[in-house]
């Protein structure tokens, strides 16, 4: 039976700190728009910053809808499955919001995430979860799968960029600047790095 819990601590911390892989879930408002499923992982790059606020680094890639519904209406959902170990599910109902880097919290955000290197990976915006609804339930349908290591493709492939390349990477994708809906995504030119 699932349980809901009133914050993120002990047990659940614990939990979603350990997991090498979670997903994302956003979706428009529009009742035809497109709904956006995502997974994320990179250890390092996911952070409980409180009780109530979870944060994950958003690295370049083909679209941008997350951010793009993100900005719409900050609705979405974190949900971590335990892949090893006892059956678990937790799932983060919430608000969040794009931090991007020319914002002013943007650089205290990021001495979060001080296990990994964000340069090689195109880092775009820090992604703020402020937990409305917080939950667990059973996972007992979720398989084993064993944890091996993360990919290096991401950073082997994003690290021979700098500022100037990587925003005409984005420019040149179809779905960065503007959702697959048409909302706007990632506010470009992209802002110069300052980490």
């Amino acid at each position: 039976m699932g349980k809901t819990y009133e914050r993120i601590d002990g047990r659940l911390r614990a939990f979603i700190e350990e997991q090498p892989l979670f997903f994302t879930a956003t979706a428009p408002l529009a009742a035809e728009g497109t709904v956006n499923l995502s997974p994320k992982g990179l250890r390092g790059s996911l952070a409980v910053i409180d009780e109530h606020t979870v944060a994950y680094l958003d690295f370049a890639g083909s679209n941008a809808e997350t951010i793009a519904h993100l900005r719409e209406n900050g609705r979405i959902t974190l949900m971590w499955c335990a892949f090893q170990g006892p059956p678990n599910i937790v799932r983060v109902h919430g608000h969040g919001e794009p931090v991007f880097r020319d914002d002013p919290r943007f650089r205290e955000l990021l001495t979060r995430f001080a296990d990994i290197d964000p340069i090689p990976h195109g880092l775009r915006a820090i992604i703020v979860v402020t937990a409305e609804l917080v939950r667990d339930t059973c996972g007992y349908a979720v398989p084993f799968m064993a944890y091996e290591e993360d990919r290096d493709l991401h950073a082997r492939r994003f690290a021979r960029e700098d500022d100037a390349s990587l925003d005409a990477y984005f420019r040149g994708k179809p779905h960065i600047e503007a959702s697959l809906d048409g909302l706007p995504g990632l506010p470009l030119p992209l802002p110069p790095s300052t980490f």
